[in-house]
């Protein structure tokens, strides 16, 4: 059996669980750049749950949208941590109904016995970081993708 590639997701939305570290490198590199109001940020500690609504830029169509000379794509996805224990943040001001908050990275500090931390990196130095029994994420796209407002894709510093 092949792993799967991008080439694999073409027009489907995306509906991907992690159960370990290494899957979670792949649903942070899909969730890369995305974006979110800190509005549509969700801790039910009686669930264990944390959820983030994100405004996900497409990078598995990427390529296509450049061959195609079509515009880049974003879709609304759902962001699911399960068994989480506890959430701290950093540079989060939760009262300013405004802010828009953009995902760098999402990465994953292993405890002692499969136990540990999921770090969510965002840009401006913050950062939310969820105490977790396990890795127990899934990466859900929720709407049909529209045209990216901006018209680019994101840029990184190599």
């Amino acid at each position: 059996m092949a792993d799967a590639t991008f080439d694999d997701g073409r027009e489907a939305p995306l509906n991907l669980g992690a159960l370990g570290a290494e899957d979670l490198e792949i649903i942070a590199s899909l969730a890369q750049d995305a974006v979110f109001p800190v509005t549509e940020i969700s801790w039910r500690p009686a669930e264990r749950r944390f959820a983030l609504l994100l405004n996900r830029f497409r990078w598995e169509d990427k390529d296509a949208a450049e061959q195609r000379g079509r515009p880049y794509e974003r879709v609304q996805s759902v962001l699911v941590v399960d068994q989480v224990l506890s959430v701290a943040s950093q540079g989060v001001d939760r009262k300013d109904r405004d802010l828009i908050l953009s995902l760098l990275s999402l990465s994953f500090e292993p405890g002692s016995d499969g136990d540990g931390h999921i770090v969510l990196t965002l840009a401006g130095d913050g950062a939310i970081r969820l105490a977790v029994e396990a890795v127990e994420v899934t990466l859900r796209d929720v709407t049909r993708p529209y045209q990216a407002p901006s018209g680019q894709a994101p840029l990184h510093e190599t």
